[in-house]
């Protein structure tokens, strides 16, 4: 199970996440461990790969509000930039944010797994 203290050593801000729902800790934790099925991150990297930038702008924007909204520093950083570069409709490799992105992710689905 996660809980606040591995969460705040993951990167989040804890306290800016729990503000947000309320000061209502259980729901906090329990929006991030929804977080850990979504599996847009892999959508995300096709779209950019298949060239569909639109579709790909929607899914990142998605993302950036998730990862945002609960506070996942970490996740929400790389996603904010492929956000912005895809509003841009910028041309060229997101690589290297796509592979933040998806370490971040893997990190906090291993801090999950080593908790359950």
């Amino acid at each position: 199970m996660l809980t606040l203290e591995n969460l705040k050593e993951f990167g989040a801000n804890v306290e800016e996440g729990v503000t947000r729902c309320l000061d209502d800790e259980e729901f906090y934790i329990d929006l991030v461990n929804s977080s850990i099925s979504d599996s847009r991150i892999d959508e995300l990297e096709e779209l950019i790969a298949a060239g569909d930038f639109d579709k790909a702008f929607e899914v990142a924007h998605a993302l950036k509000g998730m990862y945002g909204n609960i506070s996942l520093t970490p996740l929400f950083k790389p996603v904010s930039e492929i956000t912005e570069k895809l509003r841009r409709r910028e041309q060229g490799d997101y690589s290297d944010l796509l592979n933040e992105a998806k370490a971040q992710k893997a990190k906090l689905v291993g801090i999950y797994n080593a908790r359950n």
